[in-house]
């Protein structure tokens, strides 16, 4: 059956399918914000896909990066959900914005339609749909879904993170030598001054690939590598990746050691390396 947008009752989800698209929910019990998050997010996917490889036009924001037709109605279609299900929440979001400042109180949903809109644009199929919630000031749940891969990311605290409804675990190498170290976009590692520490990364590491956007994460959170380093980007493309590395049995940090998601840089780790790689960004 479908997941339920089924009021503030807890609702039991199994196999999903629409376009196509489809992933497993475990035979568990869920929580009402996580069988919403969950449906809204492939409800976007829809969305999204509508849009994908079809020479979609692509527009220059005011701080240069870029944005299409499909990133603003997957953000309208998740903003007028929230307001209709959650209307007491409050709502960030990459494209509508909202207050960019953490929040100390109450309950708000933190949106990125399209995470990866440059392959999304070029029809590279490696882009997400990524949500958070934070209360209180803490990321409680989040949930990363890619429809062109049929795939899809969640975790809710202290619930365990999944993978199209498997369980999913950190790796346990617990050396840097023997670890795979994943990145995100290299100017911005050489524009924040991380180029020394960055290549004594690579030196120090028996495998890098710079997947970027989700899928360098997801690795991370499968056990498929031991490491992730992600700068100068916002709280939007950081809040749920921290909240399933946790919970899948990893660590998440800024690059001072610090818990926030709101510095713009982060290193997820398996939790076994963390401090080693940690150590050689702090130089």
């Amino acid at each position: 059956m479908s997941i339920a947008v089924c009021g503030r009752q807890p609702c039991v989800s199994s196999d999903i399918k629409m376009k196509g698209l489809s992933f497993l929910m475990p035979e568990m019990e869920s929580s009402p914000d996580l069988s919403f998050a969950l449906d809204v997010c492939r409800r976007a996917g829809v969305v999204a896909m509508d849009h994908f490889d079809r020479d979609i036009e692509v527009e220059e924001k005011s701080d240069g990066t870029p944005v299409t037709a499909a990133d603003k109605q997957c953000e309208r279609l998740i903003r007028e959900a929230i307001a209709e299900r959650f209307p007491e929440d409050a709502i960030l979001g990459e494209e509508e914005g909202g207050n960019l400042a953490p929040v100390s109180k109450g309950r708000r949903w933190i949106i990125d339609p399209i995470d990866g809109t440059y392959n999304y644009a070029r029809a590279v199929p490696i882009f997400s749909t990524l949500l958070s919630l934070e209360k209180d000031g803490e990321i409680v749940l989040g949930v990363v879904y890619n429809p062109a891969a049929d795939e899809i990311f969640w975790a809710e605290k202290g619930t365990g993170a999944f993978r199209n409804g498997k369980r999913i675990k950190v790796s346990k190498i617990s050396e840097m030598k023997n670890s795979q170290f994943n990145f995100g976009a290299l100017n911005r590692v050489q524009a924040m001054g991380l180029w020394d520490a960055f290549s004594e990364l690579i030196k120090n590491t028996v495998r890098q690939r710079g997947f970027g956007d989700y899928l360098g994460f997801a690795h991370v959170f499968e056990g498929k590598a031991e490491a992730h380093l992600e700068v100068g980007v916002k709280v939007w493309d950081l809040a749920p990746m921290k909240i399933i590395v946790e919970e899948a049995g990893g660590e998440f940090s800024d690059l001072s050691g610090g818990k926030s998601v709101y510095t713009g840089s982060c290193l997820i780790s398996n939790g076994l390396v963390h401090s080693q790689f940690l150590g050689i960004l702090k130089r």
